[in-house]
């Protein structure tokens, strides 16, 4: 049974600093020589972004509720049988995940999957012997979960180390493993979406320095505790193993990929090469042409409110996009593809700026989050990437919604989501126009690869077509 050292970086809740402590452990492992491959539990883009920069290799989600459990496990050992330690992010708190209570898509889920140990992350600013209690608590929430120790973040001094320290070990029988001093410059900024991402102007110096910052204290270190994962039995390739039977000829695929749109999956885009596609990245902000010769563009998420000036200014790419679109391009779209190929944009202060025009209709930034959180799609319609009558699974957030969207606009979603008390509608999304997909929900391949394929074989579809037409 294969084995993959690694190890799970989880907090007590939000905000204690999992991603700053990450980071360092990142950083201190690379330092020393190892391959580090780095992983996100949940829906997140920014996180895996600043993994990235920090291990020297892309980063990857792991959601045991948007994926499934046999793609995590396949994904996972895809990914960290070829490191020589892996390292996950946890989201939230330890146990926090879907809001249906029931545990799934949490660090604790994925970590009992996996069979990894736990580092609990804990922020000791104002804590004393408290510390504790709360560790105590996690500890015993589920016995099955194996927390190895404990990170203090916010540390204010080596007394005040020593008063957390000792009632810890003594009292709960974790080890306190590492700490972090208190200081603020170690913070990486936050705006509505979150932490800024890690392509706009982060410093690769800064994740370098994280690690001297990273005070081990623990007998054991990081890779001897990573060695503690259990194997996990061989994976069948599933979500990677359509490509070997794929009999149609390469897709081109133009991928935004810039500042302003950056949210993509790393194991959606291997997906798709593993389909047979062609990756041609190009930028909506400064580049004046798509690829040569792009069957289908792929828009992603991020931050067109911020540069929607720029995005404005740039109207050869608009127009290219739209008479792409015109043309019968497949063009698949989310969050903030879709509020690029709206008519306009309205930023947070009210500005108005022209987008591409594929759609009618504004896309308006609110002073509050207009949706947070995982959703079932139903497809009302046939579209790009499943038939009518069928479901899959997403995430949605952003604070944007659209206004000014005719009344004959052809939505091909249904979005559910589920809580405690049962499931609840929260309305239309996925616009479509012919070729065109462009939804606020972010969607995993890897949950169904029907959902890659049936993306890559509309633009057969256009081709078929496009080669019937000139033999007539």
């Amino acid at each position: 049974m294969p084995i993959y050292p690694s190890l799970l970086i989880a907090g007590t809740h939000s905000g204690v600093g999992k991603t700053t402590v990450t980071l360092a452990l990142m950083s201190a492992l690379r330092k020393k020589g190892l391959r580090v491959q780095g992983f996100k539990v949940g829906p997140d883009y920014i996180d895996p972004s600043h993994h990235t920069l920090a291990t020297g290799l892309p980063s990857r989600n792991l959601d045991t509720w948007m994926m499934g459990t046999e793609a995590c496990l396949e994904l996972f050992a895809r990914a960290a049988s070829r490191a020589d330690v892996s390292v996950i992010e946890g989201v939230m708190g330890l146990y926090d995940g879907h809001s249906d209570g029931t545990g799934a898509g949490s660090s604790a889920h994925l970590a009992k999957l996996l069979g990894v140990p736990v580092i609990l992350v804990m922020d000791a600013k104002g804590l004393g012997q408290s510390a504790a209690a709360m560790a105590l608590g996690y500890k015993l929430f589920d016995p099955e979960v194996f927390l190895a120790g404990i990170i203090l973040n916010n540390v204010a001094s080596e007394s005040h180390l020593e008063y957390l320290k000792k009632p810890i070990e003594e009292k709960v029988g974790l080890p306190v493993l590492a700490y972090m001093k208190k200081d603020a410059s170690l913070s990486i900024p936050e705006r509505h979406l979150g932490l800024v991402s890690s392509q706009e102007s982060m410093n690769p110096d800064y994740y370098t320095s994280l690690a001297e910052k990273l005070i081990w204290v623990g007998k054991k270190g990081p890779q001897e505790i990573a060695g503690f994962a259990r194997g996990i039995a061989p994976q069948t390739p599933k979500a990677f193993s359509v490509g070997a039977t794929r009999q149609v000829g390469p897709t081109r695929i133009a991928l935004a990929q810039d500042e302003a749109f950056h949210f993509y999956y790393q194991d959606n885009l291997d997906l798709l090469e593993t389909l047979g596609a062609k990756i041609l990245p190009f930028s909506p902000l400064k580049d004046s042409a798509l690829p040569s010769g792009a069957e289908l563009i792929y828009i992603g998420g991020g931050f067109p409110e911020l540069y929607a000036y720029q995005l404005e200014a740039n109207f050869p790419i608009r127009e290219a996009i739209r008479q792409a679109a015109e043309k019968g391009v497949t063009i698949y779209a989310e969050c903030g593809g879709l509020m690029y190929l709206m008519e306009r944009l309205l930023d947070f202060e009210g500005g108005s700026y022209k987008m591409c025009g594929v759609f009618n209709g504004t896309s308006r930034m609110e002073k509050r989050r207009q949706a947070l959180g995982y959703v079932t799609v139903q497809a009302r319609q046939d579209n790009l990437l499943c038939k009518k009558g069928e479901t899959l699974r997403g995430h949605v957030f952003h604070w944007s919604r659209l206004v000014d969207v005719p009344k004959d606009t052809a939505f091909a979603y249904q979005l559910e989501k589920a809580t405690a008390e049962g499931i609840t509608s929260v309305g239309l999304d996925g616009l479509q126009k012919d070729n065109v997909l462009a939804s606020y929900v972010h969607v995993h391949f890897a949950q169904n690869t029907a959902l890659a394929s049936n993306l890559l074989s509309s633009t057969w579809r256009v081709k078929a077509c496009s080669e019937r037409s000139e033999s007539i």
